[in-house]
Parts: structure tokens; sequence; C-alpha cells
């Protein structure tokens, strides 16, 4: 990708990752691959620190609802977002995962914290 050289300044510091794809493209399918080796492996973050979007465009097939991914992705939260039919879900959804972050952020500055004393 014509990113590429960007992508360590968009890592560097970062606590979460969010893939968002559109379940439709096979092409899709592999790219996420790539993201997550390149945005969550190699960082390395934890599986619990990304969040897979499947994005359902309006009038869009819906049998792409019970997607399954192969391993590693099948072990990250998946969520299907389709604004038109509920677009609450996806917003608790992201709450959710924000919330996440956070706790992760909080216990990591903990443990840094308890180094530094003892």
């Amino acid at each position: 990708s014509r990113f590429e050289t960007c992508w360590p300044a968009l890592m560097k510091d970062s606590h979460g990752v969010i893939i968002i794809f559109n379940p439709e493209l096979p092409s899709h399918l592999k790219e996420i691959e790539m993201w997550y080796s390149c945005f969550v492996q190699q960082q390395p973050l934890l599986d619990s620190q990304c969040l897979l979007v499947a994005h359902h465009k309006p009038g869009s097939a819906g049998d792409t609802e019970n997607l399954s991914l192969a391993y590693p992705l099948n072990k990250l939260k998946l969520i299907h977002s389709n604004l038109e039919e509920d677009p609450e879900d996806v917003r608790m959804e992201f709450i959710k995962y924000f919330k996440s972050i956070i706790n992760i952020i909080n216990e990591s500055r903990e443990r840094e914290e308890m180094s530094i004393i003892s």
C-alpha cells in the first residue's frame, strides 16, 4: 500500500486497532489478515485490543451475517455493523470496546508504577 511508510507513525503508542471491512468482498477477507499481522501481532498488541467490524452497506446481502473467519482472526471480537437497521447496537459495542481498552491502559500503568516503587 502506498501508505506503508506512514504505518510506524500510526502504530506508535497505539492501544487499540479497529479493522473495518466489507464482508462481501473476498479481497477484504485476505487484506484483514495482513492488517492484523502488521498492526496487532507485530506491535505486539493483545487480541482483546483489536476489534473487527464487518460493515454491511444498505441493501447488501444479509447472508454474510454468519461470517466464519479463519484462525487467527476467529479469536478476535467481531461485530456486524448495519447502520440502517441497528446503529444503537454498534454504538454499544464500540463503548464496550473503548472501556476494555481503557482498562488495559490503566492496568499497565499500575504495573509500571508498582515496578518503579518496588
